[in-house]
């Protein structure tokens, strides 16, 4: 097959005055060198397009491929996500990964914890803050964790995410919307195990990867996944599977989470454990970092066994099916 490659390349952005926060959620070199050569090793003709300014002009002057990989994260809006799959939609074009829809609603947090709460599944309580007058009266419990309602990378998540008082939540939640410009999700922090569940396939063949739990070593921001844990991962971070009812019980929850929104192809779904002993659904991810070696889906696959190649293989076959 002829396979186009979409992404947003982290160089590229910056070297157009991005910051590196800004540019966090986009893709290195390495990660699309690396699953250009897993789609050529599949037997695969592959061409690397580039982001949605590149995309557009080949679309219009009429360039079309049998499938394309679309990891476009986006720059700007909240249907950033979604840019490049409308795109591809309109030109009849198909892609691997989720449809718009559920790109928006995944980046969107609030709806997407209010389409899980609909579904009966649990989810911290929560409230979206666009201005400091609606901290009054919340009728959250303490502590509390507040980030960027629309970011993904754990950005804008550090060591004050977690909150214990209200000053401390008047002070974050207006650092988060001076930086981010952006509303601020606060929900209630979840002290327990925190994993994140790999998931290939769609609908009814939708499968489990594995489940991996993110252990925090000495020396990393403790209680929280920040973004400086996940940027120092190899350091800071033990990656390990997690195994027995346990994870067979993130397994089902992060299924049923997947089939419930439709969500397509590959990703993750991130859980954490409540003061009750309960599993809840934190975020679910439909354009999963795939770097070889950095990023939580191909990690978990190689400790469960399966190849990056293999991997890729198994999206790229849901995709396919689907075209």
């Amino acid at each position: 097959m002829k396979v186009g490659l979409t992404y947003d390349l982290k160089s590229d952005w910056m070297a157009r005055g991005l910051t590196a926060e800004q540019a966090a959620e986009f893709d290195s070199q390495e990660t699309v060198d690396a699953i250009a050569g897993a789609l050529r090793e599949l037997g695969h003709d592959v061409d690397c397009v580039g982001n949605l300014f590149a995309l557009m002009p080949r679309l219009l002057a009429g360039e079309r491929w049998d499938i394309v990989w679309n990891f476009a994260e986006g720059l700007r809006g909240i249907g950033r996500e979604s840019q490049v799959p409308c795109l591809l939609e309109a030109h009849d074009v198909p892609f691997v990964f989720s449809d718009p829809l559920v790109c928006a609603l995944t980046l969107h947090k609030a709806m997407l914890k209010r389409v899980v709460r609909d579904l009966g599944l649990p989810t911290p309580r929560f409230a979206v803050v666009d201005d400091l007058s609606q901290l009054d009266g919340l009728q959250l419990e303490f502590p509390l964790f507040a980030k960027p309602l629309a970011e993904g990378t754990s950005k804008g998540v550090d060591r004050h995410s977690k909150i214990t008082d209200l000053a401390a939540l008047r002070r974050v939640t207006a650092q988060l919307l001076e930086r981010f410009g952006q509303s601020v999700l606060v929900e209630e922090y979840l002290p327990g195990r925190e994993v994140t569940v790999g998931v290939v396939g769609t609908g009814p063949k939708a499968r489990a990867v594995a489940v991996l739990e993110v252990v925090l070593l000495p020396g990393a921001d403790a209680e929280v996944y920040t973004q400086r844990n996940k940027d120092e991962c190899e350091s800071l971070v033990e990656y390990r599977l997690a195994e027995g009812p346990f994870a067979r019980d993130a397994e089902a929850l992060a299924l049923d989470v997947w089939r419930g929104i439709g969500a397509r192809d590959g990703g993750r779904v991130d859980l954490r454990v409540d003061r009750t002993g309960r599993l809840s659904v934190i975020e679910v991810n439909p354009l999963p970092g795939m770097h070889p070696t950095h990023s939580d889906l191909p990690i978990m696959a190689t400790l469960a066994g399966v190849s990056f190649e293999e991997l890729i293989g198994a999206i790229f076959a849901s995709a396919t099916e689907r075209r």
